[in-house]
């Protein structure tokens, strides 16, 4: 049966304790370590992935340095639902996702976000982290 989305261990080093989350949009999922077999073009809605404590500080030194975390991610441990699980719940065939518009919503919010930290006091560190996976994952992708 469908149970949805789930919160997952580090995607780094499988502690079931997790401090951060980022979700980034489906077309990163080819990105992360293991992701030949995952039909990214069926997944509806955002790709989460959990971080424990140590490997989120790990994660914002690469973004600090330049460099994308996701090539390190294994995406057997990201949160993420696919149209056939739709399908099979409600026993009916969905259209594949056009995920166009959650691209350009996702890359505008995290734009804006890049642009505001450290300016704006509401934007935090784990928000410029997400926001600049985003922006540079839909470039690379």
């Amino acid at each position: 049966m469908y149970t949805g989305k789930t919160e997952q261990p580090c995607c780094l080093c499988d502690d079931p304790d997790t401090a951060a989350r980022i979700d980034v949009p489906p077309r990163a999922v080819p990105l992360m370590k293991h992701s030949g077999s995952v039909a990214w073009r069926d997944i509806v809605g955002e790709v989460s992935i959990h971080f424990c404590e140590s490997d989120w500080d790990l994660v914002t030194d690469l973004v600090s340095m330049g460099l994308n975390p996701l090539s390190r991610c294994n995406v057997a441990r990201a949160s993420f639902s696919i149209r056939e699980d739709f399908e099979a719940l409600l026993n009916a065939t969905r259209e594949a996702p056009d995920q166009r518009a959650q691209e350009a919503g996702l890359l505008d919010e995290a734009r804006e976000t890049l642009d505001d930290y450290g300016e704006d006091p509401m934007v935090e560190e784990r928000d410029f982290v997400e926001a600049w996976v985003v922006v540079d994952a839909l470039s690379e992708a």
